[in-house]
């Protein structure tokens, strides 16, 4: 299956218009050099970039910018430029990068290139036009790709994987225990941020332009919240109310959970599972901005922790945000697609599958359990989702769609079962798949 990859939006030369330095040999060396540290794939890029910045503190914003976006464009299109650049060496795919993606021109990269280099460029140039697979011409892995196609026609395909191309926007969340959706665009739009309303979610914001938000006022504040509108969403479906104990199972650094803690109003009782304590450490700082009492982080040692088990059928809701793939965010991190191994999925599902079933154990009858992950692939989605309901006859699938639209929100539905996929390109945000499952009530005298 070929598919047409011409691009549907601004790349990176309008992100960086106005914006980019004038290029020096310097900084094309020292792009160079954080480019090669991140396709060691040992850490995320991200993770990776911001060492390198803090190493290189004299750079200036410009200057970090254009590193930034040359790195994540040569993991965004990663195949074709090693076809076109002939190998797969730092400094070629970087050449390859600032003019393939970049769309610079020979005068304007001429201050930073040796003769050599410019010999360099002007051959590849002159090559003809390359023979990509479809795989290449998608930038994605051999195996994903197929993954993907096997599940898509050819038209969904060409969009799915043109969305995975681009760049995320920036989300935000107005946190309604501070602060209403309105008041936070208002003061915004004062200070001269781009933003509007998110599509769906009540109080997701999108910012049009990157923004340094961890100094400003409202997020010092705790008004609002960095996370993706899908994410947003996809906490939604607990629809926790006032008063429950409620679970989140894996909490992370705690983006839903601040989101569960708002909506219960900071009443009941909320925990937040996790294995790592060092995430939970980034969480306390984030629960007491956001004026939250009601969240009780807790260190689990795995699944079957007796603190687990001491809860068994004592909560009214519970979230499983699974450890997984991460295909549903590759426009804001594309080294998941090259980090990333069939066995890797292997690995991951059977992870899935037994946090989920002892998930289940916390429910009460009647109660409420969400199964989210944010990838793309059927092995760790719907596939999970059937096996815990043919192996836990206690549990009945409810309509993921249905519970968003009693709360008002309406995005557009895909496919005709009751799980909820959201995808980059139909619904803007990253890709996530949910399924939620209720608890049968235990048979009354009347059922008898």
């Amino acid at each position: 299956m070929t598919v047409d990859l011409a691009p549907s939006s601004p790349g990176p030369r309008e992100r960086l218009s106005g914006r980019l330095p004038r290029m020096q040999p310097a900084l094309l060396r020292l792009a160079g050099v954080a480019l090669a540290r991140v396709l060691t794939l040992e850490h995320p890029a991200d993770s990776v970039l911001s060492r390198f910045f803090r190493e290189h503190p004299d750079l200036g914003g410009r200057d970090r910018a254009f590193v930034a976006e040359a790195v994540f464009a040569v993991l965004r299109a990663r195949r074709s430029l090693e076809r076109w650049a002939g190998d797969g060496s730092p400094r070629h795919l970087l050449l390859a990068a600032a003019v393939r993606v970049f769309g610079l021109s020979q005068r304007e990269l001429a201050p930073a290139l040796n003769r050599e280099q410019e010999h360099w460029i002007a051959e590849r140039r002159a090559q003809p036009a390359l023979a990509l697979s479809p795989a290449e011409q998608a930038d994605l892995p051999d195996w994903l790709y197929e993954r993907l196609a096997a599940i898509h026609d050819a038209e969904r395909l060409t969009s799915l994987v043109r969305s995975l191309k681009q760049p995320a926007p920036l989300d935000v969340r107005a946190n309604p225990l501070k602060a209403t959706r309105a008041e936070v665009l208002a003061r915004l739009a004062d200070e001269g941020f781009k933003a509007q309303a998110g599509r769906f979610a009540p109080h997701a914001i999108r910012l049009m332009e990157s923004a340094q938000l961890a100094r400003h006022p409202l997020f010092l504040e705790g008004a609002l919240e960095v996370q993706d509108e899908g994410s947003q969403i996809v906490t939604h479906l607990v629809a926790p109310r006032r008063g429950e104990m409620v679970v989140d199972f894996c909490a992370g650094a705690g983006g839903k959970t601040l989101l569960l803690g708002a909506l219960m109003r900071s009443s009941g009782r909320l925990y937040a599972f996790d294995v790592s304590d060092k995430r939970l450490a980034r969480l306390r700082p984030r629960v007491a901005r956001a004026g939250l009492s009601n969240v009780h982080p807790v260190c689990l040692h795995n699944e079957q922790d007796a603190r687990v088990k001491r809860l068994a059928g004592k909560i009214d809701r519970v979230l499983v945000d699974a450890p997984c793939s991460g295909t549903g965010t590759l426009r804001r991190n594309p080294d998941l697609k090259w980090r990333q191994t069939p066995a890797d999925i292997v690995e991951l599902v059977q992870k899935q599958r037994a946090i989920l079933a002892a998930a289940a154990r916390l429910l009460k009858p009647g109660g409420r359990l969400v199964y989210v992950t944010c990838s793309l692939l059927a092995d760790e989605n719907e596939a999970v989702a059937d096996a815990f309901l043919a192996e836990h006859p206690a549990f009945v699938a409810e309509d993921a769609w249905s519970i968003l639209d009693a709360q008002g929100i309406r995005p557009e539905r895909s496919g005709a079962g009751p799980y909820l996929m959201l995808a980059p390109d139909r619904h803007q945000c990253d890709g996530f798949f949910a399924a939620v499952f209720s608890r049968r009530p235990l048979p009354t005298a009347a059922d008898a």
